[in-house]
């Protein structure tokens, strides 16, 4: 047991005085504290406002049907003064509850409920305990062991707009004075995907109740009957905008469950991969985001360079969109000969580019009176509901993965983070454009340095071996014969391992049993602690700005939703 946690439970032991807690490091150095569910409320609130865990990243539960206790319930905890992580665990019986954390953590409400949904565990004093991603007609909780995979339930009927996302606002009565209005999932500035039911009075929000779920897949049910690497292309499907981001986020948490390190060439290619697609995740935001302010030609002038970033991807591996181009121990295939050189040629036609876009839209009289000083997050504020990335740094919060935890050598390379001061829809775009180019200047310190040698580790019980050699030799046939048959197979144990996605925090909670599938695997998406804040945000403001805030968020549904 490291040092910082002997020290902690020595804390805990005097505060609460009794022998309750288990506490442990895994073998992959995660820090856990085990609590009896009476007194985790309480543990959670100290650790927060005594203990320095400021941040709740996220609550997921694990469903062990043989056990007596059928559910572990666990929430994972950060500090972002010193960038410690805790995860504290504790157990449930099916049908009992365990207190609600939204009393210590606002943002602990939507990931309460995705729980509730998913496995039926109650959190007894939350306000609004309801179904949150599986329609108000589907019967059962999809994630336990026992629904399977295969059990699809339609839906018939669409709920009528009702508000209840906090306990005044309970019910289906809606107000006489004010007029009724769906905001979505139809409107194309909700991206086909979500709803809003909104009261107004004119054209000011009263109260306002989103509604997700629309594109609900189950990502974590599939990963859970699929071989580790058949789910890389699953990743994909997450945050599109950026998957690259994704494949490598999900990779890099296997690699260290099975504590495994990548060689130095495979590290640089992801590094430019993550760059790349944060560039264009962010060429989305601000693009789209004009767009929903009216200004189109920005929208097309940027979409420009994020077709040239699919050629590059194009060239890579064959594919554009959704690419599936890491594989547990490195990356799926080398890069092409002049690829770094065609990499480096595209920074500085993007750089030209960036600089355009700031003209075109920071610059815009129109655009700073539609985003300066509308619908500002403080700092206070971001951090209870639980932002990362750009919306975070725009509220004032110095919080980057790449600096406050370093992966890949992020800790070598010279990068500015951006950090804006109000949290208005101006400060996040002025965070993205600056971040774009922070990028680029990563990707130019990677490419004229990028090291020699192999893009992928060479054990034959990780990766396939090469068509050559399956083709030319007995024992390749047989290591690809038997790594097919068999599969990946991490040791018994659980990791949670998180990136700086374009987004924010992307992290994954892995659970292994040993066998060819992941036991448990719970995706952390950075706009999903991020957009339940939005009734808050856009209450007392116009419609036009709640639709501003809705594209300054940078809201994928499929992350969003999984």
């Amino acid at each position: 047991m490291s040092e910082q946690l002997n020290t902690l439970k020595s804390d805990i032991a005097v505060k609460f005085g009794d022998n309750a807690y288990k506490f442990s490091t895994t073998p992959v150095g995660d820090h856990v504290v085990e609590a009896p569910k009476e007194t985790v409320n309480a543990l959670l609130r100290y650790l927060k406002e005594y203990a320095g865990y400021n941040f709740l990243m996220d609550v997921c539960g694990v469903d062990y049907p043989n056990r007596e206790k059928r559910f572990d319930v666990v929430y994972h905890l950060f500090g972002s003064s010193d960038s410690r992580r805790l995860r504290v665990k504790t157990q449930v019986a099916d049908g009992e509850s365990v207190p609600t954390a939204t009393t210590v953590w606002k943002g602990a409400d939507w990931f309460e409920r995705e729980a509730y949904d998913m496995f039926g565990i109650k959190f007894s004093g939350h306000p609004n305990l309801r179904k949150i991603l599986t329609h108000h007609q589907f019967v059962g909780h999809p994630l336990r062991k026992d629904y399977e995979a295969d059990k699809q339930q339609h839906c018939s009927s669409v709920l009528p707009i009702h508000f209840d996302n906090t306990p005044e606002q309970r019910g289906d009565q809606l107000d006489s004075r004010y007029v009724p209005l769906n905001i979505g999932p139809s409107h194309p500035a909700m991206h086909g995907t979500l709803r809003v039911m909104a009261e107004l009075d004119g054209e000011t929000i009263v109260r306002a109740m989103p509604e997700i779920g629309y594109l609900h897949r189950c990502f974590e049910k599939m990963a859970e009957t699929h071989p580790y690497n058949q789910v890389i292309p699953y990743t994909d499907r997450l945050n599109y905008c950026s998957a690259p981001m994704n494949n490598i986020g999900y990779c890099m948490a296997v690699e260290k469950l099975m504590g495994l390190e990548i060689p130095a060439r495979a590290e640089a290619m992801r590094v430019i991969l993550c760059e790349l697609s944060r560039v264009i995740d962010h060429i989305i935001a601000v693009g789209t985001g004009g767009v929903d302010l009216g200004a189109l030609t920005a929208f097309f002038h940027l979409f420009t360079f994020r077709e040239k970033v699919y050629s590059l991807f194009e060239k890579l591996c064959g594919a554009r969109l959704t690419v599936a181009m890491t594989r547990v121990g490195g990356m799926a295939y080398d890069a092409p000969e002049g690829w770094f050189n065609d990499v480096l040629r595209f920074c500085d036609e993007m750089s030209d580019g960036v600089e355009e876009i700031s003209k075109m839209l920071l610059g815009n009289k129109i655009f700073i009176k539609r985003t300066q000083g509308v619908c500002p997050v403080s700092a206070q504020d971001a951090i209870e509901w639980g932002y990362t990335g750009p919306l975070l740094r725009a509220s004032g919060v110095n919080l980057d993965l790449r600096r406050a935890q370093p992966y890949y050598g992020y800790d070598k390379y010279d990068f500015d983070i951006p950090v804006g001061t109000t949290g208005d829809i101006y400060d996040r775009y002025l965070v993205r454009i600056e971040e774009m180019r922070q990028s680029i200047r990563i990707i130019r310190q990677v490419c004229k340095n990028v090291p020699s040698g192999d893009w992928t580790v060479r054990d034959k019980g990780v990766v396939l071996p090469e068509k050559k050699d399956v083709y030319g030799n007995i024992e390749g046939l047989m290591n690809h014969f038997m790594l097919v048959i068999k599969g990946l197979r991490p040791p018994v144990g659980e990791i949670y391992s998180a990136t700086e996605a374009a987004n924010g925090e992307l992290g994954f909670y892995l659970v292994s049993d040993g066998s060819a599938s992941p036991y448990r695997l719970k995706v952390r998406p950075p706009c999903f602690a991020i957009y339940q804040s939005f009734p808050d945000v856009v209450k007392g403001s116009m419609l036009a700005d709640a639709i501003a805030t809705v594209a300054s968020m940078n809201l994928i549904a499929g992350e969003l939703d999984r």
